[in-house]
């Protein structure tokens, strides 16, 4: 299986958060199933006609995303899903909450900025676990 992707070069979106859509979408789809390995970054860069430092900045968005893991010299593989995403956002949360109760937000100013941010990028119908609109 090769791994398409399509950068456009005249999009608003940056190269390299187009690699890294794209992939976080093939990944969760299950187009790209666990373990799949990635084609190297030099070899990748190569392919799409990019700097080999615009595919290791959307491969590194993607490994602290949880969506590929790097295992050295082996290469990147498209990690187990399932817990790595909602992990690492209920890491995020509970920065927030921290951060939030410094600055003296009470809850319901705490979770109505939430609201808001969440309204902000997934629209009115945001809801619901998973699904990154990414």
């Amino acid at each position: 299986m090769a791994l398409q992707i399509i950068v456009d070069q005249d999009a608003a979106t940056a190269p390299f958060e187009q690699i890294r859509t794209q992939i976080a979408e093939l990944a969760r789809s299950g187009a790209l199933p666990v373990g799949y390995k990635l084609p190297t970054v030099r070899g990748f860069a190569e392919e799409l006609g990019l700097a080999a430092n615009t595919v290791a900045k959307a491969y590194r968005a993607l490994e602290e995303d949880g969506v590929i893991e790097t295992r050295g010299r082996h290469g990147s593989f498209i990690a187990a899903a399932g817990d790595a995403a909602l992990r690492r956002a209920a890491e995020a949360a509970q920065t927030y909450v921290q951060r939030a109760r410094r600055l003296g937000l009470d809850r319901a100013a705490a979770l109505a900025t939430v609201e808001d941010a969440l309204r902000a990028v997934y629209g009115d119908s945001a809801g619901g676990r998973g699904g990154d609109p990414a």
